[in-house]
């Protein structure tokens, strides 16, 4: 989804006129422009066009509600001790993007989660998204952690940019209701790991005796970590914890979907950082739902937990204060959540 920031970038300047950068620019965003004038940006720059044709094409309603708007609901302030209680997921979300996983030596990110070792790793981070899976025993529960778009990869992006629906496989999700419909780009990079996946979390349970399964990811990751917590709810026995914890998660289905997935993930939980334009990304009038666990980091230090689904209603919760793609702030996108920055840059 990061790819999404650069398109962004573009369409602000081009539309609004608003400069790329905030008046006081900082370290990170002198980085994330040094990437559109880096070697590797020509590259990315083959599917630009179709990106920015699909943002100019919605900017005026990227984010409208759909005519089922939801209402405003209740918003709860996090204490700063629930925030902080986190920051092993996020740094799990952070690993991701790093080099070093397979043998847990991945720098500062690893360093924080000690007694963690991957016994599964897989993908290239372009046509398959990096992941790793292991058991880590603070928590007693099975990690799967999947990578977000790396926007110098041509086969991320396009999974980012395919978002034309579909049902999901009814092999890899026995049960599923008809008319749950997912982003067909997510759906199909889900579709290239979950088999071995599902083998190894199996696999680990009954080595460590563990009942209890945690899903996490940021960005595209976040989109695959939520179809995960999913297919494993559907796919392991009852008695197994579905934990799903994401980071500036894009819209992965339906309003069907949406409501599907309350029903069967309880302990999910998706933190979006201050105005990150991402989490309102496929828009609302393409038929697009945020299932329930929105945590919304307001500013340093200050975040509260939005109840329901979507919610357009209240200016804390995401849909409100980021009500279009040219209202936010992209580079909220790579953090940091409660002080941890996500993505290539902060490996």
């Amino acid at each position: 989804m990061i790819f999404y920031l650069v398109c962004l970038l573009c369409c602000r300047k081009l539309f609004t006129g608003a400069p790329f950068l905030p008046q006081r620019p900082t370290t990170t965003h002198f980085l994330f422009i040094s990437l559109l004038y880096s070697r590797t940006f020509s590259a990315v720059m083959n599917v630009v066009s179709v990106s920015v044709s699909l943002l100019v094409a919605s900017a005026g309603v990227l984010a409208a509600p759909s005519s089922s708007s939801v209402s405003g609901r209740a918003v709860t302030a996090l204490s700063a001790t629930s925030l902080s209680a986190f920051a092993p997921f996020t740094q799990f979300a952070r690993a991701a993007y790093c080099s070093g996983t397979a043998n847990w030596q991945c720098g500062a990110a690893c360093d924080a989660l000690p007694g963690f070792l991957p016994t599964l790793t897989g993908g290239d981070g372009n046509a398959e998204q990096f992941f790793f899976v292991g058991f880590y025993p603070t928590t007693g529960s099975v990690i799967v952690t999947h990578e977000g778009t790396d926007p110098t990869k041509i086969l991320s992006d396009l999974t980012d940019i395919d978002i034309l629906k579909e049902a999901l496989d009814t092999t890899l999700f026995p049960g599923i209701p008809s008319g749950i419909l997912a982003h067909r780009g997510f759906v199909n990079e889900h579709k290239k790991t979950a088999a071995q996946i599902l083998v190894e979390v199996k696999r680990l349970l009954a080595l460590h005796s563990s009942t209890s399964v945690t899903l996490i990811g940021h960005s595209l990751g976040g989109a695959l970590a939520e179809l995960d917590s999913l297919f494993m709810r559907l796919n392991l026995p009852a008695d197994i914890y579905i934990k799903g914890v994401t980071y500036g998660t894009p819209r992965v289905g339906n309003q069907a979907f949406a409501t599907f997935f309350d029903t069967q993930v309880s302990d999910f939980t998706r933190i979006n950082n201050e105005i990150d334009l991402i989490p309102i990304l496929p828009g609302r009038f393409l038929g697009f739902e945020h299932p329930h666990g929105e945590v919304h980091i307001l500013s340093p230090g200050n975040a509260v937990l939005c109840s329901g689904d979507d919610d357009t209603g209240d200016a804390q919760c995401i849909d409100k204060a980021v009500p279009n793609i040219f209202k936010g702030n992209i580079l909220n996108h790579l953090g940091p959540y409660d002080g941890i920055s996500i993505g290539a840059f902060h490996c």
